[in-house]
């Protein structure tokens, strides 16, 4: 584990707001001083290059495109996929419409409709009968956009069955599907989907580095070649452009072949933290399957601001999502003993309310 920042008092600071908080092993920060760099605006800087070639093939796909964050790849792909003025359908609590502040339309000229909030949990008919064709009085549909890892539902992992049904809408209706798999990883280790299986579902994807995966920085986009041809474009056109980034590219790289199998330790502390909770009425640790715990406030005497600034108080983070709605996430940089910290704190302060 990482050496964490202390508190006021000298105890160690135990953040489970997110899974992007974590800080470089030794052995990436080995590898990022060690990388070979060179231009990546001109397409050769070989550890980028390796990145970007090792994890379309993850995904059993022709290439990818690497770039500073999520929230671009997430926009990069949207705009191969859907034309300026076209329409994208994707669910109400979805990542590309709640927190990438209106990119898709203010970027890409994209119309979003979204069918109601869900999660993980899709209804592909539902969907299917919302798209629009062609030829139809409104706006015809481009693409559809899902999330997996549902970071608002709570780390919920779309099931293989409910994406092939949704492919084969999509494939009915001429339509694309893009996958906002910030958190894709977990999905697989959760369900044993081999991540080329998820690959053949999606026209384009979303992967990110710096979440679960301990990366500092960086996202791709993963499509066929043509599509990334052009989405070097697009990354060019929002600033995405950089130089000798193969010094990021290689902590991606460590992540990419050190870290994912260890993502079972963070589910199984996940679980064990909800476990720990479950008496206080907050959370069922049966919709707990990555590492993701989300806190249902509704009946607890403290809603979400006020548990999480108690919470600071003795040195636990965490994140107030809605007002009465709040996530713990485990990651890297949590052991067990951050954890039973977490544990000791949190029940502290919801049995004493």
């Amino acid at each position: 584990m990482v050496e964490l920042p202390r508190t006021a008092g000298g105890g160690p600071v135990v953040d489970l707001r997110s899974d992007t908080v974590t800080r470089p092993t030794p052995a990436m920060r080995a590898a990022m001083a060690a990388a070979e760099v060179g231009d990546d605006v001109f397409g050769d800087d070989p550890t980028v290059v390796a990145l970007e070639a090792e994890v379309a093939a993850l995904f059993g796909h022709e290439a990818a495109l690497f770039a500073p964050s999520g929230t671009m790849t997430n926009q990069i792909a949207l705009q191969l996929v859907v034309p300026r003025g076209g329409e994208l359908l994707t669910g109400g609590d979805g990542h590309v419409v709640t927190y990438e502040l209106g990119g898709a339309a203010v970027l890409g000229g994209i119309s979003t409709r979204t069918w109601p909030a869900v999660g993980a949990e899709l209804d592909v008919a539902r969907i299917a009968e919302m798209i629009r064709p062609k030829g139809f009085p409104s706006l015809p549909t481009s693409a559809i956009a899902v999330e997996q890892t549902h970071n608002l539902g709570g780390g919920g992992v779309v099931s293989v069955d409910a994406l092939r049904g949704l492919r084969a809408a999509a494939d009915e209706a001429g339509i694309a599907v893009h996958c906002d798999g910030a958190r894709i990883w977990h999905a697989h280790v959760a369900d044993g989907v081999p991540l080329d299986e998820y690959g053949s579902l999606f026209d384009t994807l979303s992967v990110c580095l710096s979440k679960g995966l301990g990366a500092p920085v960086g996202s791709l986009v993963v499509g066929s070649a043509e599509r990334i041809a052009q989405a070097r474009v697009v990354r060019k056109r929002m600033g995405g452009g950089m130089r000798q980034v193969g010094i990021l590219a290689a902590a991606g790289l460590h992540a990419v072949r050190h870290h994912i199998t260890r993502l079972a330790e963070d589910h199984a502390r996940a679980h064990r933290l909800a476990v720990a909770l479950e008496p206080l009425g907050v959370v069922d640790p049966a919709a707990v399957r990555t590492n993701l715990v989300p806190l249902d406030l509704t009946k607890a005497a403290l809603d979400a601001p006020a548990l999480a600034a108690a919470a600071a108080e003795q040195g636990v983070l965490m994140a107030a999502m809605l007002p009465r709605r709040a996530r713990l996430v485990t990651h890297l940089d949590v052991d067990d003993a951050a954890l039973d910290r977490a544990i000791e704190v949190l029940t502290g302060l919801l049995r004493a309310r």
